[in-house]
């Protein structure tokens, strides 16, 4: 009885972590590669053939790159500046299911099915969830933000775990943001930025990593600033909720300020121009001058708001605005615009 006891409070006082199962083993790496377990807060450097277990994490650095390859044969590829849980992962002959966790960076998932075995496998990020049952993807994590290429079978993306949209095929993308319903998958053209972005993502992940990471680190700016383009075309097309997450997600995407700026600009114009909202297309625009003051931005913003006050009906505040435009851009391209303005409200005080 003694002994059994003994057992049983040895068993409660070892970490998990020395009763985990194996999930698979780094088969190739360069660069900074790390790992850590569960109950730690430090990560130790990774080597070559070292056995994964469930619930540690892996990191790359700068220059790192991962392949992961699971017991069942299907390979997770990270990318530089990454970080994967490898939550839990389970393979039998009929069944196999697994959770991992990209809170940072660029995966591609290659995941084996096999005849007669039913697969349930999800990588998360913090904001959204991919379902996959056999397939390739491509998958980008940038704080709130997510983006999903498609290149083998089907994955089912959603920003809750429940909000599920249409399935992500082959040679599509779909993103979202603060769990976000994602958009609709769009193709990805041939000679557009977008193919560029996946075509760095496909070269950032692939079988070797590159010979150097700056257009995998120029990623989600290039995203991003094509979310400029397809929101303004997407505003242009009747899709306004669409085109303000389209706007929210290039701010979430890049830390660019000349893109950040555009996408408040954009989201300021839907809002006033088709969605009647003045109050929230003031906010945009003052947001704007207030973060990016030195930006050409800022000058269109400054006028915007004058002119949203004066249509809002606050006159006063609308005349110390176009003030203010004249102080700062005395050769302003809005500045006959302003003067005809401040004629107008010449006599508020």
């Amino acid at each position: 009885m003694r002994i059994a006891t003994l057992f049983l409070a040895v068993f409660l006082v070892l970490p998990h972590a020395l009763f985990a199962a194996t999930a698979g083993k780094v088969s190739n790496m360069t660069g900074e590669a790390l790992i850590k377990a569960a109950d730690s807060t430090k990560y130790l450097p990774l080597k070559k053939g070292q056995k994964v277990e469930e619930g540690q994490w892996l990191k790359t650095g700068k220059k790192g790159w991962i392949e992961l390859t699971l017991t069942d044969g299907s390979k997770f590829t990270i990318a530089n500046n990454s970080e994967l849980e490898v939550t839990s992962f389970i393979s039998g002959a009929d069944k196999k299911e697994g959770s991992f966790t990209l809170t940072q960076g660029k995966l591609r998932a290659s995941v084996v099915k096999l005849a007669g075995q039913q697969t349930d496998i999800k990588v998360k990020s913090r904001t959204a969830v991919a379902g996959i049952r056999g397939t390739e993807f491509l998958m980008l994590a940038e704080g709130p933000a997510n983006v999903f290429f498609g290149n083998e079978g089907a994955v089912r993306v959603s920003g809750s775990g429940e909000d599920v949209a249409s399935p992500l095929l082959p040679g599509t993308m779909t993103q979202n943001t603060r769990k976000s319903v994602p958009l609709e998958p769009v193709k990805v053209e041939q000679g557009t930025p977008l193919a560029q972005a996946k075509n760095a993502f496909e070269a950032a992940t692939a079988a070797m990593p590159p010979a150097e990471w700056s257009s995998a680190d120029n990623l989600s700016s290039i995203i991003a600033r094509w979310n400029i383009n397809y929101g303004h075309y997407l505003a242009d097309s009747g899709k306004h909720d669409a085109s303000l997450q389209v706007f929210q997600i290039a701010l979430d995407l890049t830390k660019d300020a000349e893109i950040r700026a555009d996408a408040r600009m954009e989201r300021g114009a839907v809002y006033s121009r088709f969605l009647n909202n003045s109050e929230s297309a003031l906010a945009e625009y003052l947001l704007v001058i207030e973060e990016y003051p030195k930006l050409k931005q800022s000058e269109i913003a400054l006028y915007l708001v004058g002119q949203t006050l004066f249509d809002l009906g606050f006159k006063s505040q609308a005349k110390s605005r176009f003030n203010e435009y004249v102080r700062k851009y005395p050769d302003g391209k809005n500045r006959s615009n302003v003067d005809t303005m401040l004629n107008l409200l010449k006599n508020e005080k």
